[in-house]
């Protein structure tokens, strides 16, 4: 297999989360129809390209996109309940009664994402949805059925598995799949066969939300392209323990390890996930089928998707899941898996092929997060296969501790202020100690004030679209000049994965200084000779 194509051009985007994206049509959280709204947004700016973090369904009620209740489908939290197959916008709002209305205007105008309150006010519109399709379609089947019908046949070797996996949780109480009874957990042939005859309009209605979800994403993903800008998506390295695809799959997951990375000069712990590492051996007896279907899965809906801890599909590090912490709490030594670094660069590349077939296959490109502790093997590898890693500005020295130049990126790279584990841009140079602010004054031609101020921005940011890199990214923070996170890693909270911007998009391109931040950043992309949106 040829390595992946290059890419012709240069472009910058904007990293946002699909749940910060915020209208005044959005339930509280970002659309899929949203979408189209969001690339107007990026057109103004002169940029070409949207960066979505995961968007499939957390397992267990996790916020976290990196927690994924399977690899394929789309959380229905992001459905646009008022643009639903067979039922009318006014449909959808009379389904949330009076009290839910006004909890509807309540979660429109909280600065943050309200989970449990969304979920449940789009619980009910879907319900009523899909109530009012069945009803129909059950009688005398429409363009709709016949849609769904056909939907339901091209998705089968995923979808069939994901939307009984949900129908089981729900009629489990939402209880892991492990809990549920041996014949089920198993999976049992006659039992699954029962389960599935019991449970049809379940399974129905969960093949319904995924539908819908299809045929909104398709049609936002027109309207983006149609603006010139495309999407790229986040490929998150594991899927949860309680997953349809490790219920399904476990073979090809060592059931009894767990993935974490070891201790660093940021973490002297390490980290533990507590997710099921993949089995290679298993997994490299079919050419790691699971894992194209995956990357060919994120190409229908990316132009280019981002693989999330790159090093791990080289080298996975794990311990034994019981065992995971001595008697004083701290996390056990793990292992690599595979041991050597010889083993480590031909399993990797195995693998890294493998998924640029999968993404091949619908069109679309990787972009490796190499980021953290990466062995020296690695970065030759993937310029080899021609899939750009990351060039961090904040992390990017030499060995003198001076920022490195990035007009000295190389350029099949990603360059960025920071991505959405980091603080944005304003945070960071207000928390630079005064040395290394000094040292960042330099490479921007600034004076070396704490202050962020108009002048700092726009060199910041002709300073990161001057680099060779083909792709830059600027967060959306990085554009408005906030402070918010997304996320902190290694904190659990509210705070976390609940950002929305803080006004819609309709009245935030109408504010003076917005628009001043979009005409600069515009001015920015045309001078690095970056290609502006069509």
């Amino acid at each position: 297999m040829l390595p992946q194509a290059a890419q012709a051009g240069r472009i910058a985007g904007v990293t946002i989360p699909l749940f910060s994206i915020r209208t005044r049509r959005s339930w509280g959280i970002g659309a899929i129809t949203d979408l189209p709204m969001m690339a107007e947004l990026a057109r103004l700016a002169g940029l070409g390209l949207i960066q979505l973090l995961p968007v499939a369904e957390g397992s267990g009620g996790s916020t976290s996109p990196y927690s994924a209740l399977s690899a394929f489908g789309i959380d229905w939290i992001y459905l646009d309940c008022e643009q639903l197959p067979g039922l009318s916008a006014e449909d959808a709002l009379a389904a949330l009664g009076a009290a839910g209305r006004a909890a509807l205007a309540a979660a429109r105008s909280r600065p943050t994402i309200d989970y449990p309150l969304v979920r449940e006010l789009k619980r009910r519109a879907l319900r009523a949805a899909f109530d009012a399709f069945w009803a129909r379609e059950s009688r005398e089947q429409g363009p709709h059925g016949q849609a769904f019908i056909r939907f339901m046949s091209a998705s089968a070797d995923w979808l069939d598995n994901l939307a009984l996996f949900c129908a089981l949780k729900d009629a489990h109480g939402g209880v892991a799949w492990w809990q549920w009874p041996q014949a089920l957990r198993d999976r049992h042939t006659d039992a699954l066969a029962a389960a599935a005859r019991q449970l049809d309009r379940e399974v129905l209605y969960h093949k319904y939300l995924q539908w819908a979800a299809e045929l909104q994403w398709m049609e936002a993903r027109r309207r983006v392209r149609a603006h010139g800008v495309e999407l790229m998506g986040d490929l998150p390295f594991m899927v949860d323990r309680d997953s349809a695809d490790v219920w399904a799959n476990r073979a090809q997951f060592h059931m009894d390890m767990s993935v974490g990375v070891p201790a660093d000069q940021f973490d002297e712990d390490g980290q533990d996930w507590g997710l099921p590492p993949y089995h290679w051996e298993q997994m490299a007896r079919d050419g790691f089928r699971w894992l194209r279907r995956r990357c060919a899965y994120a190409g229908h809906l990316y132009d280019r998707f981002r693989i999330d801890h790159l090093v791990g599909f080289y080298r996975t590090y794990m311990r034994p899941y019981d065992r995971r912490r001595d008697a004083r709490g701290k996390l056990v030594p793990g292992v690599f898996n595979p041991a050597a670094a010889a083993q480590q660069l031909a399993h990797g590349e195995n693998v890294l092929k493998a998924m640029l077939l999968g993404a091949a296959s619908t069109g679309a490109r990787l972009i490796a997060e190499d980021l953290g502790v990466i062995p020296d093997y690695v970065r030759p590898s993937l310029l080899r296969l021609h899939v750009p890693g990351y060039k961090v500005l904040i992390w990017e020295k030499d060995k003198a501790g001076a920022f490195l130049d990035p007009r000295a990126y190389p350029a099949l790279s990603v360059a960025c202020f920071g991505t959405h584990d980091t603080d944005s841009v304003v945070t960071w140079w207000s928390a630079l100690p005064p040395a290394e602010r000094q040292q960042a004054a330099l490479l921007l031609g600034v004076e070396p004030h704490k202050a962020f101020t108009a002048p700092l921005h726009r060199a910041l940011t002709q300073t990161i679209l001057s680099a060779r890199s083909e792709l830059v990214l600027l967060l959306i923070q990085d554009i408005l000049g906030a402070r918010e996170r997304i996320n902190k890693p290694g904190t659990l909270g509210d705070h976390n994965w609940s950002y929305r911007l803080p006004a819609p998009i309709e009245d935030l391109v109408r504010e003076p200084a917005v628009r001043g931040k979009l005409a600069m950043l515009r001015e920015c992309v045309t001078a690095a000779r970056r290609l502006p949106a069509r």
